[in-house]
């Protein structure tokens, strides 16, 4: 699976340098010097760019804001270049990354399509996304009835995520489905 960790804003300077909105929460990894990152296929295809672009550097863009990089790339050497990669998106396949070190942190892509349970086994919905907040990340559940629901991503909500199995089990307040 091919999971988006920024897209290319728009052309910085005269160079071949470009701002990209960060979409990872590991920046300073997925943008290293070196990385090799996947252009999206429609921009392959349509617009007949390379497959794949290598980080030359990456430094953060205080001017605009948090979440952006101006990043070089192998082979962008000026300003025409930068801009036909205007509004790529930049992605890395979900197998190449390493399983995260805490037992209790999930990649998005991880708890996307689980099943969400009662204690009792009881079907609550599936897990459709997951929303970062700034309180805590949020499940966002396809209920049975084909309503969403927002379920907050913490320990006394979701007390057990169990991968192999394909379930997430749930203990929500009373009422959290009601709203």
């Amino acid at each position: 699976m091919l999971l988006i960790v920024g897209q290319i804003i728009r052309p910085h300077g005269i160079r071949g340098e470009v701002i990209v909105d960060v979409r990872t929460d590991e920046p300073e990894q997925r943008f290293a010097a070196g990385s090799v990152l996947r252009t999206d296929p429609a921009a392959v295809t349509e617009r007949g760019l390379p497959p794949t672009l290598r980080v030359e550097q990456a430094r953060p863009h205080t001017a605009g804001g948090l979440g952006r990089l101006i990043v070089a790339f192998e082979g962008v050497h000026d300003r025409d270049a930068a801009e036909s990669l205007r509004g790529v998106l930049l992605q890395v396949d979900s197998s190449e990354l390493p399983p995260t070190e805490d037992p209790d942190e999930f990649h998005d892509y991880e708890l996307v399509g689980l099943a969400a349970v009662s204690p009792e086994g009881e079907p609550l919905g599936e897990v459709i996304r997951v929303d970062h907040a700034p309180a805590s990340d949020l499940l966002v559940l396809r209920r049975p009835d084909g309503r969403t629901a927002l379920v907050p991503f913490v320990k006394a909500m979701v007390p057990e995520v169990d991968l192999a199995g394909r379930r997430v089990v749930l203990t929500p307040p009373p009422g959290l489905f009601e709203l």
